[in-house]
């Protein structure tokens, strides 16, 4: 009866329109006024229509400084290019590039602030990188003193938590910063909540190996309304230039593992994460032919450029995951692929957080074997999620 009852509540709540944090004004505009504020936005930083930045310099909020995650700003960049420090030409504020050789406030940067604001869209995975992002700012302000106001976002890909989860220091990277599931089904501020709850922040191998640090940020989430872990939500911006459509940002949790590989992802085309695909690819079993073309801002050198791809169009069938813990297309694809020794890049392992998913993969280790210590790592960390939760949870997907 109870679980009845909490099914019904659950419906109900998801009928409802979720608010993001931006949108309550009137739960942090006394955290911020009268203050010199630092702002961490890009493209998907926005009160309904309006960009946060115009909304709170029209509400007369002292917005002294604005940092800036990969893509930049205005979420114009393609994945991976330079960032440079400049000034936004609509506001004439110092936009301070969080991307490139300096992926972190320094002292400087965070002079003359008094709150740094944080408010962007994330995706639920662990290698987006706004979630680095979210970490060195969290550390730039636990070490100068200074308090985060984080507006909370909904996570698009929530649900269940899935993926093997980053255990290897010496895969510690901009892609991988924490022991997380590669699908850790928490909202942003929840995350960010464990994050400091747990001693994440500080030296980056010592997370990793469960050492935990005693720094700590001054944070305060403003939270969603109307939202559980189950609440469908289609991002209303997109969170990056080739995440345009809510298959792509559904289906990059498995796609993005192949930037480690040969595949194409789509970059280049107009089906970016919604395609994979190679020109050796057998054409008897394709189901799409594409070029990759450079796209300016987008994807300015993509894999096989000008040249014909064949390969598959992504569905949800196609989508599954091998025990929760691999993508099947990723196994797909390298059946499909010669030679196979050329499949993987160095950067695959830093994806998937462990070595041994490539070689389940490869065959050179039984699905079976590995499991078992992965099984225990996820359930270690839903325990370890627990006390940072905001909403209502269950694992339904």
């Amino acid at each position: 009866m109870i679980s009845i009852i909490l099914l019904l509540a659950n419906t109900a709540l998801n009928a409802q329109k979720v608010v993001c944090g931006a949108d309550r004004t009137e739960a942090y505009l006394p955290l911020i006024e009268g203050k010199r504020i630092g702002v961490v936005a890009n493209q998907t930083s926005a009160i309904g229509k309006t960009h946060l930045i115009d909304s709170l310099l029209s509400l007369k909020v002292n917005v002294v400084k604005i940092f800036a995650p990969e893509h930049g700003f205005r979420g114009d960049k393609e994945a991976g290019a330079h960032i440079k420090t400049q000034k936004d030409a609509r506001t004439g504020l110092n936009v301070i590039s969080l991307y490139g050789k300096k992926k972190k406030p320094n002292q400087e940067d965070m002079q003359g602030i008094d709150v740094l604001l944080f408010d962007i869209q994330d995706v639920g995975c662990r290698f987006f990188t706004y979630i680095s992002t979210l970490h060195y700012c969290m550390e730039a302000c636990a070490e100068n003193n200074l308090p985060l106001v984080l507006l909370d976002r909904p996570n698009p890909n929530n649900g269940t938590a899935k993926g093997t989860i980053l255990t290897d220091t010496s895969l510690v990277s901009f892609v991988g910063l924490h022991p997380i599931p590669m699908v850790y089904d928490l909202t942003i501020g929840e995350l960010a909540l464990m994050i400091n709850g747990m001693g994440w922040l500080g030296t980056d191998s010592r997370r990793v190996c469960g050492q935990t640090s005693s720094l700590r940020c001054d944070i305060k989430v403003i939270p969603l309304l109307n939202y559980t872990n189950t609440t469908h939500y289609d991002l209303p911006i997109a969170p990056s230039p080739n995440l345009q459509t809510p298959n792509a940002v559904s289906f990059y949790p498995n796609l993005c593992l192949f930037e480690g590989t040969k595949v194409s992802v789509g970059r280049g085309t107009d089906l970016p994460f919604e395609i994979v695909g190679f020109p050796s690819f057998k054409a008897d079993k394709a189901t799409i032919e594409f070029v990759p073309r450079a796209i300016k801002g987008v994807s300015d050198h993509p894999m096989y450029e000008n040249k014909l791809c064949k390969g598959l169009k992504i569905t949800p069938q196609l989508s599954q995951w091998l025990g929760g813990f691999i993508p099947e297309i990723v196994k797909t694809m390298y059946e499909a692929y010669e030679p196979k020794d050329e499949f993987f890049n160095s950067f695959f392992d830093r994806l998937a957080g462990t070595k041994q998913m490539r070689k389940v993969i490869e065959g050179k280790l039984a699905f079976k074997d590995a499991e078992p210590k992965w099984t225990q790592e996820l359930n270690d960390y839903l325990l370890h999620c627990r006390p940072y939760r905001l909403y209502p949870y269950s694992e339904q997907k």
